[in-house]
């Protein structure tokens, strides 16, 4: 029926919580990633701001990250 690795509605329950705390993560995210593109259009010889430019989009592509975890954890 549902046990064919794909549906996973408990993982995705419990993950949930974790998934809005990656939410608000990820809005510092953005802010810092709109900051450093910025700075890096304004002065492209600073490496270290896309660095955090970077890390920035890491952030902002959290809250996915969080709930595939989850709902790969959780057996059907």
């Amino acid at each position: 029926m549902c046990c064919d690795g794909e549906c996973r509605p408990l993982g995705f329950i419990l993950g949930l919580p974790f998934a809005l705390v990656s939410l608000l993560i990820s809005l510092v995210g953005v802010i810092v990633w709109i900051v450093g593109l910025t700075l890096t259009l304004i002065c492209p010889c600073c490496l270290c701001v896309t660095v955090v430019v970077e890390v920035a989009l890491q952030l902002v592509q959290a809250p996915f990250l969080v709930i595939q975890w989850f709902t790969k954890q959780i057996p059907c």
